[in-house]
């Protein structure tokens, strides 16, 4: 039986795939703090609310596909890999699909998301934005 902790986090998952913002927002501690794969932190469900808003813009088909998760009370691990089609100026064209493994860790505590953590090679997302926007 999965415990509560990972059931939120896949309740979690399940509104990033729905690219649900308000929904992310309800499941998120009062101060969340989300740090992506370059290591920058933002901390408040406030902002995370719209810094989800905006990322789903720029991804409208981001999904994130969980293959492992593992747990330890309030600390959650996941293991698979993340989609998306950037969304810039030339559009959501195949040229901008996305994808890579990734994992996440995240801290629950009171039934809500503390922390969640994303690690995974950006390198690849990086190149494929700058070369939409028109950057060496």
């Amino acid at each position: 039986m999965a415990s509560s902790a990972v059931l939120v986090v896949k309740a979690f998952i399940a509104a990033i795939n729905r690219r649900d913002a308000a929904a992310l927002a309800e499941l998120m501690a009062e101060d969340h703090t989300f740090v992506d794969s370059q290591g920058t932190s933002v901390s408040g469900r406030e902002r995370m609310a719209v810094g989800w808003a905006e990322f789903f813009r720029l991804f409208p088909d981001y999904a994130v596909r969980a293959e492992t998760i593992v747990h330890d009370k309030g600390l959650v691990a996941v293991f698979g890999s993340a989609a998306g089609t950037y969304s810039g100026r030339r559009g959501p064209v195949p040229e901008n699909r996305i994808e890579m493994p990734a994992a996440w860790k995240a801290v629950v505590e009171k039934g809500r998301i503390k922390h969640w953590q994303v690690y995974a090679d950006w390198t690849e997302g990086s190149r494929i934005i700058a070369e939409d926007e028109g950057r060496p």
